[in-house]
């Protein structure tokens, strides 16, 4: 379920503002000051350090680092989870994030104002079930989101007694939660006044007597494009007596380019202000196309945190990471987030609160059985093997292509079947498995198996595509899809390709999921069914540039479509 962070672009308006702002001339902390375009700006002073034994005797800040409390670094790599909405779903939603390599969950949580509040009993289970699967918790409180421009947005003082109310549940967990005061605070309305509000929360849970490290999001709906805690960042975190305080960026399109992206982190990192990407997307919207490789690959070279949005849920499906809450089903954005370059399987280290301790588990499951391949197809394949055993609990699978003596990562499982997408048709590839428990400890590889593709296949499937309206920076666009065949096809899935950055943003007769230009497109209930000599139809608008080519290749299912 996506809510009002969703709505976190520029407007005209305030781009002009931006403009505005930037002839001010911000200071800038030793760099090139931004664009107007880019609406960043930043004026920071040397640290101050907090008194010695002020520091929370857990999670703390040190330094500009977030550290456990023996000292280890600790960096997250994670997702947020909307349980604040979907109740039901986190204790296996915690259990299937965790299997897939996190260490860290951001969980939404509501304090009465906008959405039901959850109770002390409710955060002290969520508690519960992060420690069980061994994950940090990163607790928000949402109904701050896009304060000043939304009004069924609440304060971040409102959100302060919220968490003083919970203080009984939250104290002694030091060493395993993260308190985030309010999800992106303030919208784009006068941004400027978010800095007041969040030192008065801030020295307000200090008073209260919570030791916690402290969490704050930036304004403009947590993307600060106009550069105001970038800016304000110091005085904040001097605010702090106990200097145990992260602050948070959320990068969405506002951040389509790399130098946006590594010029952001870097000033916090050169200022010795800790930070972390409190949430990310990477499929592209209407407003742009985030830059998630370089947000990924930043945050790896600087030893930064990152939670991606989110794992199931958004009304706009495109940010789901896994499909319905299904583990098995990752999207293509849930597949870059975990299993890709940069990703959480690649770079994710459990906390040692969990697995550093002398009575941790240090035995390795044994090592799975052969995998076997079925349901192969031009560009797919399944494979299923002989389950490990492990003396605490087998929690995943690491699923490896094997090419000579080097082996790359390509996804993971909870079970013992995987389907493998994304293959090259007539391809052989060769597979293997590891075993891992929670504590980390990984099995001996697996034996492996080659798997060849088939050709692509020509489906009984005919596409037409339209443009029925164009204007300045979008389209309307059609798609029939016809079934030339003699059997009706059902649960179809069509696929295609924009070459020129054309991004959908909403549709009808399917849902979408797009990365980079590729699109696919599943059905809705009324489309499912297309009967032999039958046809349904798919509209949606999308954003474009200057140039506007059709898509020339359709695939249905995996076979490639005549086009009309």
């Amino acid at each position: 379920m996506r809510t009002a962070r969703s709505t976190t672009r520029t407007s005209p308006v305030t781009a002009l503002l931006t403009g505005l702002i930037t002839l001010l001339g911000l200071i800038v902390l030793g760099t090139v000051g931004p664009t107007p375009a880019q609406a960043q700006s930043q004026s920071q002073s040397p640290q101050q350090s907090p008194s010695p034994g002020a520091l929370a005797a857990g999670l703390h800040i040190s330094d500009g680092r977030l550290l456990e409390g023996n000292g280890n670094d600790f960096i997250m790599r994670g997702v947020n989870h909307a349980h604040t909405w979907y109740q039901g779903k986190t204790t296996q939603s915690l259990a299937d994030i965790k299997a897939l390599g996190a260490n860290t969950v951001r969980v939404v949580l509501a304090d009465g104002h906008r959405w039901s509040a959850n109770s002390a009993a409710d955060v002290a289970n969520v508690i519960s079930q992060c420690k069980a699967n061994r994950l940090i918790c990163v607790l928000e409180v949402h109904d701050t989101t896009g304060y000043g421009e939304d009004t069924a947005a609440g304060t971040l003082d409102e959100a302060a007694d919220y968490w003083i109310g919970l203080k009984d549940v939250l104290a002694g967990q030091e060493n395993y939660i993260v308190i985030n005061i309010g999800n992106e605070p303030w919208g784009n309305t006068n941004p400027e006044g978010w800095t007041a509000p969040t030192i008065a929360a801030v020295k307000k849970l200090r008073d209260a007597g919570l030791a916690h490290t402290i969490m704050v999001d930036a304004p403009n709906w947590g993307q600060d494009w106009q550069g105001v805690m970038r800016a304000n960042a110091q005085s904040v975190y001097d605010a702090d007596p106990t200097g145990n305080l992260i602050f948070s960026i959320h990068m969405y399109s506002v951040f389509d380019t790399a130098q946006e992206i590594t010029d952001y982190l870097n000033a916090f990192v050169n200022a010795k202000l800790p930070i972390l990407i409190g949430e990310f997307g990477g499929p592209a919207d209407q407003y742009g196309d985030p830059d998630e490789d370089t947000m990924m690959a930043t945050a790896q070279q600087l030893k930064l945190g990152y939670l991606a949005w989110s794992w199931s849920g958004n009304t706009d499906p495109i940010l789901d990471l896994a499909i319905n809450f299904d583990p098995t089903q990752l999207s293509s954005w849930g597949q870059r987030v975990f299993n890709g370059a940069n990703g959480i399987a690649q770079t994710a280290k459990e906390a040692t609160v969990y697995s550093g301790g002398s009575s941790g588990d240090t035995q390795a499951p044994t090592t799975p059985g052969t995998p076997t391949a079925s349901s192969v197809t031009a560009t797919s394949a399944t494979l299923t093997w002989t389950a490990a055993t492990d003396d605490v609990g087998v929690t995943g699978y690491d699923i490896v292509r094997v090419s000579g003596s080097s082996e790359t990562k390509i996804a993971t499982s909870t079970t013992n079947t995987v389907t493998v997408p994304g293959l090259t048709a007539d391809t052989t590839y060769t597979f293997a498995v590891y075993a891992h428990d929670a504590a980390g400890n990984r099995s001996a590889r697996s034996a492996t198996v080659n798997v060849t593709t088939g050709s692509t296949p020509s489906g009984s499937c005919s596409v037409g595509y339209r443009i029925a309206g164009e204007w300045p920076g979008g389209f309307q666009g059609e798609i029939n899809i016809g079934n030339t065949g003699t059997t009706a096809i059902s649960g179809w899935k069509l696929a295609f390709t924009f070459a020129d950055g054309q991004t959908v943003t909403n549709m009808w007769g399917g849902t979408p999921t797009q990365s980079g230009g590729t699109v696919s497109v599943s059905p809705a209930s009324y489309t499912s069914t297309i009967p032999a000599g039958g046809s349904v139809t798919v509209g949606f608008i999308a954003g474009k540039g200057s140039t506007n080519t059709a898509p020339t290749t359709f695939t249905l299912s995996g076979a490639t479509c005549a086009t009309a």
